[in-house]
């Protein structure tokens, strides 16, 4: 497991930099390492929260928060994400699941990766209808696969232009937190056998440490827009890999 554990640190330092917080990684991770997939999603929930709760406690205090923005996207997610969280996935629906996820993800991602470093002054006020039902959706995949959903919202506002990057950095990292703690909140009301994921503990060591230098990246060293673009690829290459497993 040393080789799952170095491959988890680098991923919570590349997504971290970009205020990420892997969850969509660490599953296609333990996918490839053959980890029993009913465990898969709480785990990589619980990684989620130790990884960007460094992240979101930093913008805040950077004073970057902005509830206008964020508040409608976590109404329509919350439940959802519990709701997600309680359900039982057969193993093959949830890889082609995680498939189409992650390939989505790194797609937008990789679209967008310029808008990190945008200047645009000229923003849209997106309908709280809108930003409740996206909210809802991206809760609802959240629990289900285990991915705090950030790495949706992200792009998303940023190719509607809905507020200044620091602002959607911010908000995706928020979302990612909240909706990873309701997303294991659900995933507990099922039959998971807690020692089972006991068993992984070095993992959420590792993402812990490498949440915190990621964290450090981006404040510090490098441009979030390169960082994004790394994470994008990243993101991808393991959707082929999954891809390849399942269709090939």
């Amino acid at each position: 497991m040393i080789i799952l554990s170095i491959l988890f640190f680098v991923t919570a330092i590349l997504y971290a930099s970009v205020g990420f917080g892997g969850g969509s990684t660490y599953l296609a991770l333990m996918l490839i390492w053959d980890i029993p997939y009913y465990i898969f999603p709480i785990i990589a929930l619980i990684c989620n929260i130790f990884v960007v709760s460094g992240n979101s406690f930093n913008y805040i205090k950077a004073g970057n928060l902005n509830l206008k923005l964020l508040l409608p996207y976590l109404v329509g997610s919350i439940p959802l994400a519990f709701f997600g969280g309680s359900l039982q996935i057969d193993k093959n629906l949830f890889e082609i699941f995680l498939f189409i996820v992650l390939t989505l993800a790194g797609t937008l991602l990789f679209i967008n990766f310029k808008s990190y470093d945008d200047n645009e002054t000229t923003y849209r006020n997106v309908p709280i209808f809108i930003s409740i039902l996206i909210g809802a959706i991206l809760g609802f995949v959240s629990g289900v696969v285990g991915v705090g959903g950030g790495i949706f919202l992200s792009p998303i506002l940023f190719l509607i232009k809905a507020a200044k990057p620091k602002h959607i950095v911010t908000a995706a990292s928020l979302f990612i937190f909240i909706n990873s703690i309701s997303g294991v909140i659900g995933q507990l009301t099922k039959n998971i056998v807690l020692s089972d994921i006991s068993n992984y503990w070095y993992l959420f060591l590792v993402v812990i440490i490498g949440g915190h230098i990621g964290n450090y990246l981006n404040l510090k060293i490098f441009p979030t827009r390169f960082l994004a673009l790394i994470t994008s690829v990243l993101v991808l290459f393991v959707a082929i890999r999954i891809g390849a497993k399942l269709f090939l």
